[in-house]
């Protein structure tokens, strides 16, 4: 190092060591400037802060009904699909052909049908007056019998061929949103295998999330007299926060985590939660009365546990405190501040037991 910068640094230093011991002339430093704002009583929801994860509230694979090559695809990859929209076309034309053929048989089938319940009931005028046998009669009964089967048979393959002729068309079984279209025109498809594109509803959505064991009694108690609210935010510290209710509380709790899985539906009119999402959650259990409450940032953390500094005068003293929870910005206090304390809410790095402080108010919405 230099000789001119070694100077420089020890005048440096010589500054600061005059500054901080005011010239050595004894300077007593002067009040320091904190903002400061009011413990309060007041209603404070019980809320449970939890992480949840977003889900459609239903999901269909699409697959094909039937054999063939496909046609047409008449969507695109992520439109969204009304229930009944056609989707896939399969080629029809086996299945016209077995449709036709169906027919025809029916029409061949009723024909001889006819005639044979119109030659028994002949026979039955000639056996009840004894011209013809009754073994004659019994015959042509049952052979009148055995094409009325033919053709219930014969009715029942035309129905199946018209629906398998319908499932050459694939239509969307519910709203909701396509996902990417898994087989391409031109393949051949099969009956009840591959998916061809999945649709996720998303109108409304599901958020699943679990809640300690622990909340379950007033949980159960809460949602018997009334429908729980939700809220969900993509982030903690978002102000912009959807509103959803408990729709569901599964039956058993998790004895690997000790958590109960709850779900809450949201309309997500603007799809802004999407499925596969983490997202905060808030469930409202209770609301408590009376609860003494101060910003956040008033509380400090030190050696010995939680701490405010309360204004007394013109000095402050350092108060500790329990903080049972927080609720938003603010922090509940269940031990060590009454109604209408003041609190130092910024400078308090500055600050010991006894130090002068000129004060101000916490700005509102800090």
């Amino acid at each position: 190092m230099s000789s001119a910068r070694r100077a420089t640094l020890a005048a440096l230093l010589a500054a600061v060591v005059a500054a901080c011991s005011g010239g050595g002339g004894g300077h007593t430093p002067g009040p320091v400037p904190v903002t400061v704002a009011e413990a309060k009583s007041q209603t404070v929801p019980v809320d449970l802060h939890e992480v949840g994860h977003v889900e459609a509230s239903s999901t269909v694979s699409v697959r094909a009904q039937v054999t063939g090559e496909l046609r047409d695809v008449a969507f695109t990859k992520g439109d969204h699909v009304k229930a009944g929209d056609r989707l896939f076309t399969i080629d029809p034309r086996p299945y016209k052909a077995a449709l036709d053929k169906a027919q025809a048989t029916l029409d061949r089938d009723r024909a001889q049908a006819t005639q044979a319940r119109e030659e028994a009931a002949r026979y039955q005028t000639l056996a009840s007056k004894s011209y013809v046998s009754k073994e004659q009669l019994a015959k042509l009964q049952a052979a009148s019998d055995g094409a009325a089967a033919a053709v219930r048979a014969d009715e029942a393959a035309v129905r199946a061929a018209k629906l398998d002729l319908d499932h050459c068309t694939i239509r969307a079984p519910i709203d909701g949103r396509t996902g990417r279209l898994l087989v391409h025109a031109g393949n051949l498809v099969r009956a009840n295998d591959a998916a061809l594109v999945v649709i996720n509803k998303l109108k409304p959505v599901q958020v699943t999330f679990g809640v300690p064991e622990q909340f379950l009694p007033k949980l159960l108690a809460r949602s018997q007299e009334e429908q729980l609210v939700v809220k969900s935010s993509l982030t903690r510290d978002s102000d912009e926060t959807r509103t959803g209710l408990l729709s569901f509380i599964d039956n058993t709790v998790d004895p690997s985590t000790g958590m109960v899985t709850l779900k809450a539906t949201f309309p997500n009119d603007d799809e802004a939660l999407w499925p596969g999402q983490f997202t905060d959650v808030v469930l409202t259990l209770s609301q408590e009365e009376g609860a003494i409450v101060v910003p956040t940032q008033a509380v400090q953390d030190g050696q010995q546990g939680n701490y405010v500094f309360v204004v007394k005068g013109d000095a402050v003293d350092s108060v500790p405190v329990e903080v049972e929870r927080t609720a938003g910005r603010l922090s509940v206090i269940h031990k060590g501040l009454q109604a209408g304390d003041i609190v130092v809410t910024d400078g308090q790095l500055l600050l010991r037991s006894g130090s002068k402080v000129t004060p101000k108010p916490t700005p509102e919405g800090s």
